[in-house]
């Protein structure tokens, strides 16, 4: 799938205690990379991290984006030949109660990890990942390009889409006319689910803890319509397109976005609707409770990862939502997490090539 172009390779990953950064650690490894990771300790608990055992087949740091001076210092120490930069606060509520550490973490933190690179020499590639909230929502139906206005509405949204800024001026800066400097891109995804994720009011989370204490599930906005996709589907446009920066260059030295095609964003009533089919007494019902505005209608459009980049995604969402339950399934079975991971990871890899 990559040419063993990752075996061997320095990779140095911030966030790779999240459910999204364990993921991508597991596949690192199982790819042959050299992984140094840097973040604070596992967000949730129970956690994919731990669950896993990533902490195994890591060179792990505990450290704050915030902190330039360890975040620097860690970065030279590792000398990466590829950075992926996923550390971030990334709940949209959370957003709206804590709105100073958002910025300062999503902010500074890219500002500082790119500062740390500015200082490193050695390092080909960088891959900033942002969100598919960082545009300026208009509420259409059709999915946003990566030439659209950036914006958000919160904190959170806003804050990626001033990572998004920060990054195309460090890149414009620094980067673009320096020859023994990085390519630099930032991705922006759709929303993802997957075995492993334990992260408070994300939806696949919220629906494994009200099954596990017999609760039933609260859903906060039935209608909105979301491009969820499993973890490994962005995860491969990621991985795909740091090779692409590593070998090629300022070509692919830009925005992208890795999402689902049009006709898989759907409502979350169309999920929890699907799980209830194949869960018995699943039962859900809306939230009462007053919350903060959030984005109703959102998709995006990957056309340019897919006639540029050659990516799309693998597994559609009956799939991801099927190997999701498999997961959990799993995990409820005390069954070895780290072999179950792998398994689908190699799963996806056979998909991908017979596609």
């Amino acid at each position: 799938m990559f040419d063993n172009f990752f075996q061997g390779k320095r990779v140095f990953v911030t966030g790779h205690t999240g459910f999204k950064g364990s993921w991508l650690c597991l596949w690192l490894h199982h790819l042959g990379a050299r992984i140094t990771g840097y973040s604070l300790d596992q967000p949730t608990e129970p956690n994919l991290y731990r669950l896993a055992g990533v902490n195994e087949l890591v060179h792990s740091v505990t450290g704050d984006v915030r902190n330039p001076a360890l975040l620097g210092e860690s970065l030279r120490d590792a000398a990466p030949e590829i950075v992926i930069h996923m550390a971030a606060q990334a709940i949209v509520l959370d957003s709206y109660a804590d709105p100073v550490s958002t910025y300062s973490t999503n902010v500074m933190g890219t500002v500082n990890l790119l500062e740390a690179v500015r200082r490193t020499t050695g390092v080909t590639a960088v891959i900033v990942v942002t969100t598919d909230k960082c545009y300026e929502n208009r509420e259409w139906v059709w999915g946003y390009r990566e030439n659209e206005p950036l914006g958000g509405h919160d904190p959170y949204s806003s804050s990626k889409a001033s990572a998004e800024l920060v990054s195309g001026a460090y890149r414009r800066s620094f980067f673009a006319d320096n020859p023994e400097g990085p390519s630099l891109a930032t991705v922006r995804a759709g929303n993802v689910i997957g075995g492993g994720d334990w992260g408070k009011n994300r939806l696949i989370p919220d629906c494994v803890r009200a099954l596990a204490s017999g609760e039933h599930i609260l859903i906060r906005n039935p209608s909105a319509v979301r491009p969820w996709q499993h973890v490994l589907n962005p995860l491969s446009g990621y991985l795909n397109l740091a090779k692409r920066l590593a070998t090629e260059g300022s070509a692919f030295a830009e925005a992208w976005n890795f999402g689902p095609v049009a006709d898989e964003a759907r409502p979350v009533q169309w999920i929890v609707d699907r799980m209830a089919n194949d869960i018995v007494d699943f039962k859900w019902e809306q939230d009462p409770a007053f919350y903060p505005h959030e984005t109703f209608y959102l998709k995006l459009d990957s056309t340019k990862a897919l006639t540029r980049l050659g990516w799309k995604p693998c597994w559609n969402l009956e799939t991801a939502l099927d190997k999701t339950l498999e997961w959990y399934e799993a995990w409820r079975r005390e069954e070895n997490m780290r072999h179950v991971s792998l398994r689908q990871i190699a799963e996806y890899e056979h998909d991908e090539m017979i596609r």
